[in-house]
């Protein structure tokens, strides 16, 4: 389990990150979608910042990460002028694609057709 300091640090890290990924000019990133981080773990050493981000309307994944690689030394740079830590972490983007997977299987939910239970069957369930 991470410190309180790291915990903060990756609430940090993943505020000043949302606000620069706005920034970013590069078409790869920009122009995909909508952009959320929904997870930052950055290890107790400080040197690698995983940062987990989910698109909406993700066009491309392989030019997004290829966008990201690209602007990750400028937002590299900018997290560590924010920061003010002694050692600014290395940024690795990952695609979190959890939410995708939740509404793909809420979709399916949604299409189940089962019959709702009375309550005189609920009562002899019990």
């Amino acid at each position: 389990m991470a410190s309180a300091r790291i915990g903060r640090i990756n609430d940090d890290i993943q505020r000043i990150l949302a606000d620069r990924l706005r920034q970013v000019k590069d078409p790869r990133v920009s122009e995909q979608g909508m952009i959320t981080i929904t997870r930052v773990d950055t290890t107790n050493d400080l040197r690698y910042a995983k940062v987990w981000l989910s698109v909406y309307g993700l066009k491309d994944e392989k030019e997004f990460k290829k966008g990201l690689k690209s602007a990750s030394g400028w937002l590299r740079r900018e997290l560590g002028s924010a920061l003010k830590l002694a050692y600014t972490p290395e940024l690795v983007f990952e695609v979190d694609k959890s939410i995708e997977y939740g509404a793909k299987i809420n979709g399916i939910l949604e299409t189940l057709n089962i019959p709702e239970r009375s309550e005189d069957e609920l009562e002899d369930m019990e």
